[in-house]
């Protein structure tokens, strides 16, 4: 209790104030004492020769229990009994306040004075920032320790300061303190926390806002470098906010190569922002267009034009870069969410990367819903946009697969997949049971059918050898040989603009806990999917029904 009160402002314990004394005794000048000491004493002397004159009323009132529990604790020295919280030494009001959330704080500040003054302490504001946005830093040692990511954030806030440590990159914190950056950094934006999809078009994207450091920052999520479906995720930073004077925020744009500039954050409607870049020159390239296409293309897909020998994946780039660029200086996000696990899930649900031919590597969603398990592009091309379904598992169809001499034959997998697909389509011909509602979503709000009840976690699943069949194409010649399940399924194609879309079969392999593929029968083609390991905070979705709500919105958004 004497740290958290020497640290809070409020005051010190009795065993410190007598140690304090003690050397004190030896001593004849006290200029090494600590000045947060020195404020705490001259507080804590106020609080003291105000309680008694403060009157006590119900909103202060000491319930019976709680009195007793601090008579307990602090001695027969202390006010026997009290009845007010006013009455309470101020380390334990220090502890109380703290476990509120900050958002009540404002309001228990006009309750009286000694509150307001208690409320002034940075052991409370500090316990809020990390209990409510997890930010871990200690503004009174950042000069010594620097923050997360110090060379990142060194190089994007001014690439002339060779110095790592932060005091000297942003002078003005030394002068903050907790409830600053509670009040005008944190709080109010944190309703931009989360993950966010960027309005471009059929290409999409995956943005993720999280605190880092003392800061608010917006970072792009890229997909490895195509065809390395396993290699991390790359993260580009597109906005920052951070504290610049004690009473403001201040929003940058991180977008281009000439380090952070003016920008600006504004919240259209409900799960929904957009940022402005309001100095677009520094996105500009001395060489021109011609510069800042090699520069994009090396970062989007690690390689020059030149190494690129397919005429038609060269159009395809070049159409991206010239349709992304019309988005650099204004973008709109909608939130997304993480599907909710649930027991009957055959895997973890989460996000993946995974090849999708010459549009190179996209980001994709997993989720389940009874007897289905659905993959919902976030990243698209402009063939399938961003948003559709891509893939669509039934998981009552499981397939048992052949030997691995009958697995080389692509004709003895489309016997096996399209038997099936037969199948369900006359079953989509039949009429429904007498009394039984219609149509996939009935079966969604089913539940999983007893097959789905039955079917083991892909964990428990003896490993089986696996091979592609000769002539289906693959962008990894490195896959793996052994997988767990196999189910019928079917993809999503279509045409340039998403013209004359139709849903294809083909064959879902479970791999592992972390990986799975797709076999494009029409297409002759191989997708692998690896899942993204990144930590995704603020992510979750509320509730199913939230989530369901939401992938239908994100159809509808590039329908």
């Amino acid at each position: 209790m004497a740290v958290c009160a020497r640290l809070c402002g409020v005051g010190q314990s009795r065993r410190c104030r007598r140690r304090q004394r003690q050397n004190q005794q030896g001593q004849d000048s006290d200029s090494e004492m600590d000045m947060d000491e020195e404020e705490g004493e001259r507080i804590v002397g106020k609080i003291k020769a105000e309680a008694s004159s403060c009157p006590l009323d119900d909103a202060t009132a000491v319930p019976g229990p709680v009195a007793a529990d601090v008579n307990k604790h602090h001695g027969s020295s202390r006010t026997p009994n009290p009845q007010s919280l006013l009455q309470l030494p101020p380390e334990l009001l220090v502890h109380i306040f703290s476990s509120l959330p900050g958002t009540a704080l404002p309001n228990l500040a006009l309750v009286c004075k000694k509150f307001r003054q208690i409320l002034n302490t940075e052991t409370i504001w500090r316990r809020r920032c990390n209990e409510e946005f997890g930010m871990m830093e200690d503004l009174r040692k950042m000069e010594v320790v620097g923050v997360s990511s110090r060379e990142l954030y060194v190089k994007r806030v001014d690439p002339r300061v060779k110095s790592g440590r932060f005091i000297k990159l942003l002078p003005d914190y030394e002068h903050m303190d907790y409830r600053d950056i509670y009040t005008h950094l944190l709080h109010p934006y944190r309703h931009i926390l989360g993950l966010w999809q960027p309005d471009i078009g059929p290409y999409g994207g995956l943005l993720n806002v999280v605190v880092d450091g003392l800061f608010i920052i917006g970072w792009m999520y890229l997909p490895p470098h195509d065809p390395r479906v396993e290699d991390p995720m790359r993260r580009r930073p597109l906005f920052r906010i951070h504290m610049w004077e004690s009473s403001k925020a201040l929003v940058e744009c991180m977008y281009g190569h000439k380090g952070p500039h003016k920008g600006d954050i504004q919240t259209v409607k409900k799960d929904e922002f957009s940022t402005k870049c309001n100095q677009t020159d520094y996105h500009r390239m001395p060489g021109g267009r011609q510069e800042e296409f090699r520069t994009w293309l090396e970062e989007e897909w690690g390689r020059t034009l030149e190494e690129i020998f397919h005429e038609h994946m060269q159009e395809l780039i070049l159409m991206k870069f010239i349709y992304t660029s019309q988005y650099d200086n204004c973008l709109t996000y909608r939130r997304i969410y993480l599907p909710p696990p649930l027991p009957s899930d055959l895997l973890q649900p989460g996000l993946f990367k995974g090849t999708y031919g010459s549009h190179g590597l996209e980001i994709v969603m997993l989720s389940f819903h009874g007897p289905r398990a659905k993959g919902t592009k976030l990243t698209g091309d402009p063939n399938v946009p961003a948003g559709q379904l891509t893939l669509d598992v039934d998981l009552r169809r499981a397939l048992q697969l052949p030997d691995l001499e009958s697995q080389q034959s692509v004709e003895e997998l489309s016997r096996l997949v399209l038997g099936v697909h037969e199948q369900v389509q006359r079953e989509a011909q039949e009429p429904p049971p007498q009394g039984a509602e219609g149509g996939a979503e009935s079966e969604e709000r089913a539940g999983p059918v007893s097959g789905a009840e039955a079917m083991p976690a892909s964990s428990s699943r003896e490993p089986l050898p696996f091979v592609l069949p000769l002539g289906i194409m693959a962008r990894n010649e490195v896959y793996p040989r052994s997988c767990k399940m196999c189910f019928y399924g079917t993809g999503l194609i279509a045409g340039h603009g998403f013209t004359s879309p139709e849903r294809t079969p083909g064959l879902f392999v479970l791999f592992d806990d972390d990986r799975f593929g797709f076999i494009w029968l029409e297409l002759k083609s191989f997708s692998l999917y690896s899942r993204l390991t990144d930590r995704l905070p603020y992510a979750q979705a509320p509730s199913m029904e939230h989530f369901e709500d939401m992938l239908r919105s994100m159809q509808s958004w590039t329908s």
